[in-house]
């Protein structure tokens, strides 16, 4: 079937221009990034006081939303875009969160995380950016203490291109075009289950679950052993 997605197709690692940012910034992700939030609540509990590393926290949406549930909590969010975090600071300051979310400018890989043993890890849509996934699951044992909550949500990789525009019509069918057009890419560009498994076990990270829980997202939550 030539329509089908057998192979994941790339799209670009970082959303650095101005008017993408600005959409993302002015987009209402409210059910996705609840839904991210409950999901955490419901699979790992209540957490206690301690740093939090967000990786990709974008226009730090979801860094909020976190924040404000949890509220022992304080986050460190860092993202490759610099478009991205300009958005993001003003809304941390918006919602009166400067003083526990802090916000940080790098790409991952990296020796230079902000500190190292954090109470816990959490990652919203990051990994179909990455051109090389194992860039996650590295920075992740860099960066978790021991125990550490860990919990990632992403993109499911539908069968065809077919289903990738029906999906995009039936969730994003008012927004902008720029994100109608992202999230399609965005779709193509993600990972199924099993891939997702096979990565886990390279890295000897088997230890997380991988549990789909929609159309078209999907999460790897546990402990950090």
């Amino acid at each position: 079937m030539p329509d089908e997605l057998s192979n994941r197709i790339p799209e670009p690692e970082l959303m650095d221009g101005h008017e993408q940012a600005r959409a993302y910034a002015e987009a209402d992700f409210q059910q996705p990034h609840d839904m991210f939030v409950q999901a955490f609540r419901e699979r790992l509990g209540t957490p206690e006081s301690g740093t939090y590393l967000d990786l990709g926290c974008g226009t730090a949406d979801i860094s909020c939303r976190f924040a404000k549930t949890f509220p022992e909590t304080k986050i460190h969010g860092i993202d490759g875009s610099a478009a991205m975090l300009g958005f993001a600071r003003g809304i941390v300051d918006s919602r009166g969160l400067s003083s526990r979310i802090s916000l940080f400018n790098m790409r991952i890989p990296t020796k230079h995380l902000p500190k190292k043993g954090y109470h816990g890890v959490i990652v919203n849509s990051l990994l179909h950016h990455l051109p090389d996934p194992s860039a996650l699951w590295k920075t992740i044992k860099q960066a978790a203490g021991p125990g550490a909550p860990v919990f990632i949500m992403d993109l499911l990789r539908p069968r065809t291109k077919a289903d990738a525009r029906s999906i995009v019509e039936t969730y994003s069918g008012n927004e902008p075009e720029i994100l109608k057009r992202d999230f399609y890419n965005s779709l193509l560009a993600a990972y199924r289950p099993e891939e997702i498994k096979s990565q886990l076990e390279r890295e000897g990270m088997d230890f997380l679950r991988v549990e789909v829980i929609s159309d078209r997202h999907f999460l790897v939550w546990g402990y950090y052993e």
